[in-house]
């Protein structure tokens, strides 16, 4: 809970009324609160939903909730949800399914942990997270990959700009052949992990890094450095 927002952006950027489209990822008791408050021109996403409309779930929220507050967007598989709150590869995928056929549009996270990047498997890790997700995605116009070594998630270590792009573009790699080459060339993928108004800029001129996932520098002035990063 240290971060109250986590902010998405993609696009090409020339100021903050262009064609960046920015995403703001509220707690969800914030969010109607969140929807009515921001300038129509910026969406809001919940954090998390679950993987059916209904039933005994306490404590839940189901994208039926997430629409009732107007809005249109979910972050689903974050690193805090897979690692802290246990959450599979397949309840993900259940619940990415289960959004989009409600008709929310889903920013879903990948990443791998720092043993798995020091012991090579960083391919294998995010691959396997993105099948799962793939497997359950019908429409890719409503989906954004967000890459987040979990290693750089709130440590202060930004992967290089050379790291975010090698993943990015092995995962295009992998879309291509196992998806369609038109999904790999039009799905946002974006990097996510200690984004900063310092680190923004050289990430944002990698070939493949369409945006970020943000989280506590979305709360700080410099946020619009990264909102512009592209510009």
């Amino acid at each position: 809970m240290d971060k109250m927002s986590r902010t998405a952006g993609s696009g090409e950027p020339k100021d903050s009324d262009s064609f960046c489209k920015v995403v703001c990822g509220a707690p969800s008791i914030y969010l109607d609160f969140a929807r009515s408050k921001l300038d129509p021109k910026f969406g809001v996403a919940a954090q998390n939903c679950y993987k059916v409309p209904k039933g005994a779930f306490t404590g839940e929220i189901s994208p039926a909730m997430i629409k009732d507050c107007g809005v249109n967007w979910v972050i689903l598989g974050h690193s805090e949800r897979r690692h802290v709150f246990g959450e599979s590869d397949e309840l993900i995928g259940q619940k990415t399914a289960h959004a989009l056929e409600s008709g929310l549009g889903v920013i879903a996270c990948i990443g791998e942990k720092l043993d798995e990047r020091e012991g090579g498997i960083t391919e294998k890790v995010v691959f396997s997270q993105t099948k799962f997700i793939a497997d359950n995605v019908k429409d890719w116009s409503k989906v954004v990959l967000a890459y987040e070594p979990v290693w750089a998630i709130g440590t202060g270590k930004t992967a290089s700009p050379q790291q975010a792009q090698e993943v990015h573009e092995k995962l295009r790699e992998w879309l291509k052949s196992n998806v369609s080459e038109a999904v790999a060339n039009s799905v946002r993928i974006i990097y996510g992990g200690s984004v900063t108004g310092g680190t923004c800029k050289e990430l944002a001129s990698q070939k493949d890094v369409d945006g970020f996932l943000v989280g506590g520098a979305s709360l700080k002035p410099e946020f619009i450095d990264i909102i512009n990063a592209k510009a």
